[in-house]
């Protein structure tokens, strides 16, 4: 079959398309269970209930949403909620078999539509296999068919729109561009970064009727261009019932919005925490996808997109005109295009590249390009054969690895990262667990107790929710309470943030990837009982409404005769912030900024025992500890607070700043700065309370470049950044603050001080022989 030839839609001539189909169905239906639940389900059906009840009659459903959320694209989530609705699972949280499969089956129809599209640009079956099975065995995108309602089904709709378009061009018949539209103003409902695609349609047009040949065909290309724009804007508005009401002042409301990024997250980059609010850097995207995409896929992508580079630098007019070499080209300029929307925009972007995930369909796509390419110059039956067989093994190695790690997919890294390392990974690159370890240590669980109840302490937000990870053949045993006593049944502690205390009685479920994940199971144990025993011991660090002691890096709140409403959904919320005796120790991914001390608040009901009234909650530091600022807070503010530095372990202060004025000062400003060893003192005579919260930014250049951490080389500095309150005191109102340098030679050291404004003082000086 010729690549003009149409299609044939009987099943004889797209066997491989249905065979594969139906090798992926049933490895889906066997998986369908594996991947736990999705932290963003209860907010995806908020809005999709929110969108079916206002089809049905309820006016003011969207009226009790936020304006953000109510013009979420509902285009696949409706649906979705629908099938659980009929089918009367729609109070399990959305979280059923139906919901599953059917997210899988629109992933699935991407995959076809891969196979479709490079069967009618080349004509070969044997690529259309190749790419779809590119397409479907991506590992984190795989997973995230299962559950993520948002970013697969719009990468599904677009490998889907991208067909249709190449359909429409091929076809240039009016029908063919209303097709084509309704497909691109869905793919816009489900995410507004389609526009790029409904933009590249109308600038593609415009080339057409650019080159037409007389007005009858200009006339043509006209009209089919303006049933596609206008097939587009009706879909888009017919698919988004909360624009109905007043289209064009909602849809003014939409784009003010879209330009406002009302969401702002935290990113773990190469070892650096991005704050999104600003837009990623330039390499963000490539590099995560450069790490987390199947290498295979990679280098042919790069072969496709130069080639068809090389097509169009040596035939410039086919970068003009319809056709295999134009249609490729706009597949490389998406990636690229996107990219650098983003940066220039600073759109928010988090949790890796899952929002870009649609930017695969062009790769795969370009990928096909590549093999085709290779196929070509090699030449002979052979060779096109030893082609295949290469390609295939690269996605054995994928498949493997798939395997070997499953069910969690959804933290792949390629063979471009170093994966022998697990903590490396994991604190220089943001670990995407999505709750999907839940489930299986569940499972495990209520396989190791096989009879008698089981006491749930969940370490998440809400009931509603955490019944989701319980497997079904231990729903009936297990109890969600927030009220132990102990001994009276198997008390089950499920806890992702930290490991299980040495102290208690203990078996350890780990189920993780890349050191992702800790749980533990604490077989019946006294709580309170114990760890008030032992804080009684001796005398605590704080006395309030909540005694806190300290035992090493434990540290345990009690309160005696604490009501019920402690242990509440709402109940006391607790702020705790510590600082590592070495700042190297630093974590940094709880906090949107950077700086020196980690945040651990936590809530009562977590981590807690409520015994004949009294109320015990224990936190497990990861690091020895400096200091710390805890207390007690509510949505009104601060109901008590205190700042503990551990003497023992403190700098004196007192005595730093007497070493300090012994000498010359190595720099004068605000602050003097003085070195003594490898000490940086910074004193300042006089401040005032407004001052102690001072913050400095620290530079250190090393002699030798080789002696940084890889993650700041390309810098060419370590930054030691601080405050006043972390690294100093304030005494007897004059301010003083010590900091540590690194124990390698340093060359030259930046420092001064900066607030929201910028610097407000810097001082550079070279270290004394390169010290």
């Amino acid at each position: 079959m010729s690549p003009a030839s149409p299609i044939s839609w009987l099943p004889a001539a797209h066997w491989p398309l249905l065979a594969v189909g139906a090798l992926f169905l049933l490895v889906g239906a066997f998986t369908l269970d594996d991947y736990g639940a999705w932290i963003d389900t209860p907010h995806q059906l908020r809005i999709a209930n929110a969108t079916l009840d206002y089809l049905a009659g309820d006016g003011d459903a969207f009226g009790r949403l936020s304006p953000p959320i109510r013009y979420y694209g509902m285009a696949a989530e409706a649906p979705l909620t629908l099938a659980g609705r009929l089918s009367g699972l729609e109070n399990d949280w959305g979280d059923h078999f139906g919901r599953r499969a059917l997210m899988h089956l629109f992933f699935l129809a991407g995959g076809a539509a891969c196979y479709l599209l490079v069967h009618r640009v080349f004509g070969s079956r044997a690529l259309a296999v190749v790419a779809m099975v590119l397409f479907l065995l991506h590992p984190r995108i795989y997973a995230h068919s299962f559950f993520n309602s948002k970013d697969i089904p719009f990468l599904a709709m677009f490998m889907i729109a991208l067909y249709l378009a190449h359909r429409a061009f091929r076809r240039d018949t009016l029908g063919a561009f209303l097709l084509c539209g309704a497909g691109v103003g869905l793919l816009v409902n489900l995410r507004v970064m389609g526009v790029i695609l409904f933009a590249a349609v109308l600038a593609l047009r415009a080339l057409d009727l650019a080159f037409a040949g007389g007005a009858a065909e200009r006339k043509r290309v006209l009209l089919a261009g303006g049933a596609f724009a206008l097939a587009a804007v009706l879909t888009y508005y017919a698919s988004l019932p909360a624009l109905w009401t007043d289209p064009v002042g909602r849809f003014a409301e939409l784009v003010q919005l879209l330009g406002a990024h009302p969401r702002s997250d935290i990113n773990l980059f190469r070892g650096e925490w991005l704050y999104s609010a600003n837009g990623p850097p330039f390499d963000y995207v490539p590099v995560w996808v450069g790490i987390t995409t199947p290498p295979a896929t990679l280098l042919l992508a790069l072969i496709g997109a130069l080639a068809l580079a090389w097509k169009g630098l040596r035939r410039p007019g086919d970068t003009l005109r319809n056709g295999p070499v134009r249609f490729g080209l706009l597949l490389a300029a998406l990636p690229v295009g996107a990219n650098v929307a983003i940066v220039v925009l600073e759109n928010n972007v988090y949790d890796h590249w899952r929002q870009l995930y649609f930017l695969y369909a062009p790769l795969v796509l370009l990928a096909a390009f590549g093999l085709r390419g290779i196929m070509a110059l090699s030449g002979g039956r052979w060779r096109r054969a030893g082609a295949y067989a290469l390609t295939g093994g690269a996605i054995a190695v994928v498949l493997v690895s798939m395997v070997r790690i499953h069910p969690y997919q959804p933290n792949y890294f390629n063979a471009l990262t170093d994966r022998t390392t697990p903590e490396r990974l994991k604190f220089r690159y943001q670990m995407t667990i999505w709750d999907q370890s839940v489930q299986p240590t569940l499972a495990a669980i209520i396989e190791d107790h096989p009879s008698g109840p089981l006491s749930l302490s969940p370490a998440f937000s809400s009931e509603r929710r955490e019944r989701r990870f319980i497997p079904r053949e231990g729903r009936e045993r297990v109890t969600l309470t927030r009220d132990f006593r102990s001994g009276e049944r198997n008390f089950l502690e499920i806890d992702a943030r930290q490991p299980c205390p040495a102290s208690r009685p203990a078996v350890a479920y780990t189920a993780r990837l890349y050191a992702v994940t800790i749980h533990c199971v604490v077989e019946p144990v006294d709580w309170f009982g114990d760890l008030r025993r032992e804080a009684l011991a001796a005398e605590p660090l704080v006395r309030s409404t909540y005694d806190v002691w300290r035992d090493g890096r434990q540290l345990t709140y009690v309160r005696d005769g604490c009501p019920a409403s402690d242990v509440a959904e709402d109940g006391p919320r607790f702020f705790l912030h510590a600082v590592p005796l070495a700042p190297d120790d630093l974590l940094g991914w709880r906090s949107p900024r950077p700086q020196p001390f980690d945040n651990f608040d936590h809530v009562l009901r977590i981590g807690l025992a409520r015994i004949d009234g009294n109320c015990v909650a224990s936190v497990v530091l990861p690091y020895p500890i400096a200091g710390i600022r805890t207390g007690q807070f509510t949505d009104d503010g601060v109901l008590w607070e205190v700042d503990v530095v551990f003497g023992e372990e403190a700098p004196d202060y007192t005595a730093a700043r007497r070493d300090a004025l012994a000498g010359d000062p190595i720099a004068r400003s605000v602050y003097d700065v003085h070195l003594a060893g490898r000490a940086l003192t910074y004193v300042r005579d006089g401040c005032t309370d407004e001052e102690a919260n001072a913050r400095f930014f620290l530079h250190v250049v090393p002699a030798d470049e080789g002696d940084l951490p890889e993650h700041r080389r390309e810098y060419g500095f370590e930054n030691l950044d601080f405050t006043l309150a972390a690294r100093g005191a304030r005494i007897d109102g004059n301010c003083v603050a010590v900091v540590h340098l690194p124990d390698y030679p340093v060359a030259t050291v930046r420092t001064g001080q900066y607030d929201a404004t910028g610097a407000l003082w810097m001082a550079e000086f070279a270290l004394p022989d390169g010290e």
